[in-house]
Parts: C-alpha cells; sequence; structure tokens
C-alpha cells in the first residue's frame, strides 16, 4: 500500500532539498508533481486540488521563508496535510454506557465483512472484552458457516438461525442471545450485494431501526479506490454511517480510498486490515500512517505490535541467556516465533524509520526466514540446545534432507549462529567500550 506515492513524494523532497527558500517559483513544479502523486494513487480530484492549495497556502507564508531548512519544513507541511486529509486524530470504536455495545457491519459483497467481523472479534478480545458475533448474512452460500468457523478458531460465542431468511430476526435473538452469555461486544454481519439497490438498503434500515446499534461500521475493499469512497457517501446518505473500515489494503492498491474517504464521506476511518491472518487488524491512526506514506516509519505500532507478540518472561529469560552466552537454537526458534507473530516481514520493514523497502526482496526475506525456521525444525532437540554436535557431517545431510536445503545451506546457518554468539559474547564481556560492557553493566545495577 502506498509504496508508489511514497516514492513520488522521495523524489519531489529531493527536488526541493536543493533551495535556499521556499518560494512561488520553486515550489510551482513540485506542488504539480504532488498533485498528479496523488491523481495517480487514486486519490479524488477535489481532494488532491484541495490538499495542494493548502500546502501552497503554508509553504509560502511568512514563517515558512523565514525557516532554516526549506525541504524539512516542506516535508512537515505535507505530512500534517496528509494527517488532517486522513482525519486528523484516531476515533476510537464505541463504548456503550451498558453492555452490550452493538456493532452493525454493513457493504457491498466481496469487501471482507464476515473475515473483519472474526478480525474485530479477535481484537476486541485481546483488549478484555467478550465480543459476540451474529451471522445475519441470508444471500450468501455458507456466510453463516463461515462466520461460525472463524468464531470457534478465535473461541468466542456466535448466533445464528441456519434455515432463516430473516436478517432482521436473526439480529434480534442474537442480542437476546448475546445479554445471557454477557456479552460486552455484539458484532451483526450482514448481507451485502454486487451493488446498492433499494432492496439491500431496505434490509439495512430495519436492522438498524430494529437493534438500534452504537456503530454502523460500512466495510470497503481499498483495492477499488475511488469506487470505495463513492460507495462510502452512498451508504452514509442511506445509513448514517459511524465509521469506514478498508480491507485488502495489503494488495495491490494506490491508497486513494483512505485519502479521499474522510474528505469525501465525512466519516472516520477506525480500522484497517492489511492481510489475510486473524491478527492483520489495526486500528486507524491518521499521523501514524501519515509517516508511512513519507517514509517516516511507523515506530509506535512497532513498539505496539511487538508487546503484543512478545512474552515479557520470555524475553528476560532470552535476555539472561544473552548475557550468559547460552544462546541456543531453540532460543533462536523462539525468537523467530516471537518476530512471526508480528506479521509479514513487509509490514514490519514499512514501520521501521529509514528502510527503503523498494531495495529489500520482500520475497526472498520471507523465504529465508521460512528456510531457517526449517532448517532448526529439523534438528533433535540435543542438535538445538548443543550446536557443537553438529560439526559431524551426518547430522548435517539428515537435517538438509528434512528440511529440503543443501548442506551448504546448513554451514552458513551454523556459521552466522557462531558469529552472532561471538559478537554477543564481545558486548558481554565489554569488547566494546563504553557501548555493550557499559550498557549491560549498567542494567545490571
Amino acid at each position: 500500500m502506498f509504496n508508489g506515492l511514497g516514492d513520488r513524494f522521495k523524489d519531489i523532497f529531493k527536488k526541493v532539498s536543493g533551495q535556499g527558500k521556499l518560494t512561488e517559483g520553486n515550489m510551482k513544479d513540485a506542488l504539480r508533481e504532488v498533485r498528479l502523486a496523488l491523481l495517480e494513487a487514486d486519490v479524488n480530484y477535489t481532494v488532491a486540488k484541495s490538499f495542494v492549495a493548502k500546502i501552497r497556502e503554508k509553504a509560502l507564508g511568512e514563517e515558512v521563508i523565514n525557516g532554516v531548512n526549506p525541504t524539512q519544513q516542506f516535508i512537515k507541511i505535507v505530512n500534517d496535510e496528509l494527517v488532517e486529509v486522513l482525519g486528523g486524530t484516531n476515533v476510537a470504536i464505541a463504548k456503550a454506557d451498558k453492555n452490550p455495545t452493538v456493532i452493525m457491519l454493513c457493504g457491498l459483497q466481496g469487501a471482507g465483512k464476515t473475515t473483519f467481523s472474526g478480525k474485530l472479534a479477535k481484537h476486541l478480545k485481546s483488549k478484555g472484552e467478550k465480543p459476540f458475533l451474529i451471522g445475519a448474512d441470508v444471500y450468501r452460500p455458507a456466510a453463516k458457516k463461515q462466520l461460525k468457523v472463524l468464531a470457534d478458531q478465535i473461541k468466542v460465542p456466535s448466533f445464528t438461525i441456519e434455515d432463516s431468511t430473516d436478517a432482521v430476526e436473526i439480529c434480534r435473538k442474537g442480542i437476546e442471545a448475546a445479554k445471557e452469555e454477557h456479552a460486552t461486544y455484539v458484532i451483526l454481519d450482514t448481507a451485502g450485494r454486487l451493488h446498492i439497490d433499494e432492496e439491500l438498503m431496505k434490509e439495512l434500515q430495519q436492522i438498524k431501526s430494529e437493534v438500534k446499534p452504537h456503530e454502523i461500521l460500512l466495510v470497503v475493499d481499498g483495492m477499488t479506490g475511488q469506487d470505495a469512497v463513492n460507495v462510502a457517501k452512498s451508504f452514509n446518505e442511506e445509513l448514517e454511517i459511524t465509521g469506514v473500515v478498508l480491507t485488502k489494503l495489503d494488495g495491490d492498491t494506490r491508497g486513494g480510498a483512505a485519502l479521499s474517504v474522510k474528505e469525501v464521506a465525512g466519516k472516520p476511518i477506525k480500522f484497517i486490515s492489511e492481510g489475510e491472518k486473524l491478527d492483520d487488524i489495526a486500528p486507524f491512526h491518521p499521523d501514524r500512517l501519515a509517516s508511512r506514506i513519507l517514509g517516516m516509519g511507523d515506530v509506535v505500532s512497532l513498539v505496539e505490535k511487538a508487546q503484543e507478540a512478545i512474552d515479557e518472561k520470555e524475553a528476560k529469560k532470552m535476555e539472561e541467556k544473552f548475557r550468559k552466552n547460552q544462546f541456543d537454537f531453540e532460543d533462536f526458534l523462539k525468537q523467530f516465533k516471537m518476530i512471526r507473530k508480528m506479521g509479514s516481514i513487509a509490514g514490519i520493514m514499512k514501520m521501521i524509520p529509514g528502510v527503503d523497502t523498494s531495495m529489500i526482496d520482500m520475497g526472498m526475506a520471507e523465504k529465508e526466514m521460512k528456510k531457517v525456521e526449517a532448517i532448526i525444525c529439523s534438528m533433535t532437540v540435543q542438535e538445538r540446545r548443543d550446536p557443537k554436535i553438529l560439526k559431524n557431517g551426518s547430522r548435517k545431510a539428515r537435517i538438509a534432507k528434512g528440511s529440503g536445503v543443501t548442506v551448504n545451506e546448513i554451514n552458513k546457518l551454523i556459521k552466522q549462529f557462531e558469529q552472532m554468539k561471538q559478537m554477543m559474547k564481545m558486548f558481554n564481556s565489554g569488547g566494546f567500550p563504553g557501548l555493550g560492557g557499559g550498557m549491560l553493566r549498567g542494567r545490571r545495577k
């Protein structure tokens, strides 16, 4: 998502970097490039035009001309406007005064409502809530079954009436069942259509009237670009939605929907989904996404992901092993699994400031990680705990066969592992004066 737009902004900033100050003359070409970059990213024309006008106004202000570094000032202005057009601040999901909070999901067919229902339920459960899923899609074959499978997978209760075609009845009875379960959140997975029609809207309005949801979230496919914005506008006019969810942002999308939907539909983006796994969901933070678009990473989200994925007690044990130089392949495998919990390599790398992901073959990096994991999993427990015995050629041959790699690749991994251990030994012994030894000794006090 946004790779193309991010690259365009980097080129624009390079052109501005040689200027002594920001003037009408040197801004003209840069602003034209900004407008073209936004339009190529499928941003709404009116939004793009307004965006550029605001940048021009701020960039040519007296306080900017007197600035020390025009490039940094220009980047800040663009960043601030991106945050603003994306919604300004994070808008949290509603929480009713009295349980349960009812969340109604709506949208066109294929937008990913059912999958998002499961993702949202898992997200809420991780925050200590008690979610309850209701399958009210009475038209799409297997929709009810899909939701039941997701509910079982994340171990949350669910409700539907298999042979019923009355979505309103299912929602009403489902909420009664949710109250008996003492649920704190109820998520209604409603039906979609291939396009907006009167019948669909009538059913959704009836559900809204009957259950009076606290949130009406529109789930839209981020890959549809401007169509997603038009859908948001139409649904808002008919249902008065409270927020938008953008799905499939890990696909071949240019990001125009994210940059246009708040401005055009007037409703905040509350969640984004960037993958197929049930963990691939995140509350939407305009400032964080703006930073990612401009290549400045997203450290806050990275830290949050790490806190969710990494067990604190396990991390302390690992640190102690590092200090005593007792780190083995079993620990290495645990680390790998912790990292994988944080999501894809591509997703993690995009959050690290200064990393140019276009220069890294993400597909290859993922393959290498899987390869290393396969090699370690093909070792015996004894081999993982005592890597010294891996000098034996027959052991290496067996591991290579079990993991589908060559003996040379086994040797390469062992060598890298030993080099890492030597590095840690130097840190612990104070081999890097004022850095490793000092840091570790300081922490022991």
